[in-house]
C-alpha cells in the first residue's frame, strides 16, 4: 500500500496532503470510531438502546452518522443467549458511515459462503469461543439493509464513561467476529488473526 502511495504521489496523480486527509478521514471521522459511539450510548442509554433497535437509521443519524452506505441499519444486540454475526453473501455491502472501511477478509469469498455454513467454525478462526448453547445468527446485508451488531458490555467497566467505553468496542465486535474489549486492554490486545479461509 505505501509503495503504491508512493509512486502515485511521484507521478503526480495524487497529492500527499489530499490522500492524507482522506485516510484521515475514514480512519477518525468515517470509521469503527463513529460506530463505538454507538455502541457505548447504547450501554449506557436505556432509551437510546430502545430506540437504537427499533429505528437504526434514526438513532445513528442522531449521533451525526449519517450518508451513503448508511441508509438503511438495522442494529441488533447480542446477548448470552445469542450471538449476531454480519456477512454480505453476495458481495461486500457494509455500513461505512458506522465501521468506516471494510476488512478485506470481509471481502473475501472465503468469509462470506463458509460464514453461513459453518459460523461456530469461523467465529473459532477469529478466536471467538462460545458456549455449545449460545444461539448463533447470520445477518446477510444488502445494498438495501446493513448491520450493526450491539456487542455485550464486558464486566469491570460498569464505571467507566462513554469515551471510555468507546475504547473497548472494536471493528470485528461490530461485525460480530470479535467481542468487546476487556477494561485495561489495548485495542491491539488479544486481536485474533484474521483467518475465514
Amino acid at each position: 500500500m505505501r509503495a503504491l502511495e508512493t509512486v502515485l504521489t511521484q507521478k503526480g496523480y495524487v497529492e500527499r496532503a489530499a490522500l492524507d486527509l482522506l485516510i484521515e478521514t475514514y480512519e477518525t471521522r468515517i470509521g469503527p470510531r463513529n460506530g463505538s459511539r454507538v455502541v457505548a450510548r447504547a450501554w449506557t442509554d436505556p432509551e437510546y438502546l430502545d430506540w437504537l433497535l427499533r429505528d437504526a437509521t434514526a438513532a445513528i443519524a442522531d449521533q451525526g452518522y449519517a450518508g451513503r452506505q448508511g441508509e438503511h441499519m438495522v442494529a441488533v444486540a447480542n446477548s448470552p443467549q445469542r450471538h449476531n454475526l454480519v456477512v454480505c453473501t453476495l458481495c461486500s455491502c457494509y455500513p461505512w458511515p458506522v465501521l468506516g472501511l471494510p476488512p478485506v477478509w470481509y471481502k473475501s469469498a472465503a468469509y462470506r459462503s463458509r460464514v453461513v455454513r459453518d459460523p461456530r467454525g469461523v467465529l473459532a478462526d477469529f478466536g471467538v469461543v462460545l458456549s455449545p448453547d449460545t444461539e448463533i445468527r447470520v445477518w446477510d446485508s444488502t445494498a438495501e439493509v446493513r448491520y450493526l451488531v450491539i456487542p455485550e458490555r464486558p464486566p469491570g467497566s460498569e464505571h467507566l464513561g462513554q469515551e471510555e467505553l468507546a475504547a473497548l468496542v472494536t471493528r470485528d465486535s461490530m461485525i460480530g467476529t470479535g467481542m468487546a474489549l476487556t477494561p485495561g486492554l489495548s485495542a491491539s490486545a488479544g486481536q485474533p488473526p484474521k483467518a475465514a479461509g
